[in-house]
């Protein structure tokens, strides 16, 4: 069973409008080109790295852009002559373009081309408001006394 009806979380969700994008973009049944084959590497804590396989590219036949939390990574290959007939073609040389959903606060650090693999430095770098802090908590009473005002009661007879 591959349907799965996100309507119940739509009505009653407010702000997760791109977790819900993702869902459903998964679970959409078209298939997805793995050309150049990659691996994604936790480099550590807040640190990634994406390595895509992209022998016989020069980096002016690469572009790597970030447009709202989308990293595309795209290859034009140039058709070559070459004088003899292929016998066998086993190298793809063609083009592609992959994405990549990056998470809120996640940015491209560096790219760099070498050994036909492109490597892409990404940091997830949260503001400090975002961070955990720790509150100091303070002995002894947090109230002076003299700010506290008793207010004396009376009962009727």
């Amino acid at each position: 069973m591959r349907t799965l009806n996100l309507d119940p979380f739509w009505r009653t969700s407010i702000g997760f409008d791109r977790l819900f994008d993702l869902v459903d973009q998964s679970l959409r049944v078209e298939p997805e080109d793995q050309y150049p084959p990659c691996n994604i590497i936790r480099t550590g804590e807040n640190g990634y790295r994406i390595s895509l396989a992209v022998a016989g590219f020069t980096p002016e036949q690469i572009s790597v852009t970030v447009d709202q939390n989308v990293l595309a990574i795209a290859g034009r290959a140039e058709q070559k002559q070459d004088n003899g007939e292929y016998l066998y073609r086993g190298i793809a040389g063609r083009s592609f373009e992959r994405r990549f959903n990056l998470a809120d606060y996640v940015e491209v650090v560096s790219a760099s081309l070498d050994n036909g693999l492109l490597q892409i430095d990404l940091v997830r770098e949260l503001p400090e408001a975002m961070k955990p802090r720790r509150i100091e908590i303070a002995s002894g009473k947090a109230v002076s006394d003299d700010k506290v005002r008793t207010i004396e009661h009376s009962r009727a007879a």
